[in-house]
């Protein structure tokens, strides 16, 4: 790194030497100009005379103050509708009791010891308990009258209670409404009116590339943590775990290298306009900086069911399938390269009795192409189309069987519990 500051401070020092030796056969007045213009340059002044072919510097930042400027509006526009999420829990209280370290010998070798041995404690459990904070998470308020969406695994355990912290600093106890049974998804809601609500945007709209503004409660501690950067990615499948969780699969997902860390779950992932475009869920550890966030026109659909049905209702088929690529294709002699092919499991048939696909006449081995009129492939998988409906919404899907295609209507149902 010195080598290459030498070799730059040596280039311009030639460019000033050779100015002035070419300057040498010139009249005085022009190596006043000369010598003017050089104390400009170093002064950081612009010549009275613009060259054709240079920009003047400020128009090089120009674009980065605009874009400072959004980012710094859409902060301030959507930092009053994040919240911060606290768990609790009735928990034992923790006491010092006493503690014998010989008190697993036999009694002939403990007289050994006598009235000599020092009194010890150890930490234990007493009998009675009060309530701790375990963990926190971040939210956005959706509703003026409290309704307030997080991640499912932020308010995971029923025996916990929760609270919700406001940008303003005011608390309210929270109730869990609904949990998504087949996504990342809950609502809560505060008693509360007149609370400011998101702006929420149009995931299907996005790109790869455009900016990235994720807010949430760091660490469980730092609120209304900022970090920016850009969408690196789209329509990804992903399988996220932690502790006390299990694992769950999450499809479709947006990817992001904004820097989304532990407390940041269910806090919103922003464009420039201040727009919640998707919901952070998930980090890639021991990566740098890889996050997903659930696509917000995902989570528009959970909270209109909220609205309607006092629960996050799930479209349901009723179907368990291998998503087709051309080498199982080829390996199984199959007529379709993608596509949707039911076939049972371990778990359960292909098709679920008394399911709508069961109703519909769906059969195992069947290939479903597409599904009014999208392609079934590995980013639009049969699992993520079914996702953009709602419960009874009829769908038409164009299956593979036995060499024919046929068109199959199929009237969407509610996902049943524990599926």
């Amino acid at each position: 790194m010195l080598k290459d500051k030498k070799i730059i401070l040596m280039l311009a020092t030639v460019a000033v030497a050779g100015g002035i030796v070419g300057a040498a056969f010139s009249p005085f007045a022009t190596h006043a100009s000369f010598l003017n213009d050089i104390y400009n340059f170093f002064a950081g002044a612009t010549s009275t005379a613009p060259a054709a072919s240079s920009t003047p510097p400020v128009s090089l930042y120009k674009p980065t103050l605009d874009y400072e400027s959004a980012v710094i509006e859409a902060v301030k526009d959507a930092s009053p509708t994040v919240v911060s999420i606290v768990i609790s829990k009735d928990l034992p209280v923790i006491e010092q009791c006493p503690y014998n370290p010989f008190g697993g010998l036999p009694p002939e070798f403990q007289q050994f010891f006598g009235g000599n041995v020092p009194q010890l404690y150890t930490q234990c459990e007493s009998s009675t308990t009060e309530k701790q904070d375990v963990g926190g998470g971040s939210g956005f308020i959706v509703s003026s009258d409290g309704l307030v969406v997080t991640n499912k695994h932020v308010v995971s355990d029923t025996s916990a209670s929760y609270t919700v912290l406001t940008n303003d600093g005011k608390k309210y106890d929270a109730t869990v409404v609904a949990r998504d049974p087949s996504n990342d998804l809950a609502v809560l809601r505060i008693d509360a009116s007149g609370l400011p609500t998101a702006t929420l945007g149009d995931s299907d709209s996005i790109q790869l590339g455009q900016t990235a503004i994720a807010i949430g409660n760091a660490l469980g501690e730092f609120r209304n943590t900022v970090s920016v950067g850009v969408i690196s990615g789209l329509a990804r499948n992903v399988t996220a775990s932690g502790e006390g969780i299990g694992s769950e699969d999450i499809s479709n997902v947006i990817q992001t290298d904004a820097a989304i860390n532990p407390g940041n779950s269910g806090g919103p992932l922003l464009n420039l306009k201040g727009e919640v475009v998707g919901i952070n869920t998930a980090i890639v550890t021991g990566a740098q900086n890889i996050g997903f966030a659930i696509p917000i026109n995902q989570v528009k659909r959970a909270i209109e069911s909220v609205k309607q049905t006092g629960e996050i209702q799930s479209p349901y088929l009723g179907v368990r399938y291998i998503m087709l690529t051309s080498d199982l294709a080829k390996s199984q002699s199959l007529p379709s390269d993608h596509g949707a092919l039911l076939r049972g499991t371990d778990a359960g048939p292909a098709v679920i009795k008394d399911s709508p696909a069961a109703e519909a006449g769906l059969e195992a081995e069947d290939i479903v192409l597409d599904l009014n009129g999208t392609e079934v492939d590995g980013t639009n998988t049969l699992g993520v189309l079914i996702g953009n409906y709602n419960v009874g919404d009829t769908v038409k899907l164009t299956v593979l069987r036995n060499g024919k295609t046929l068109t199959v209507p199929v009237t969407l149902g509610k996902r049943p519990a524990g599926l």
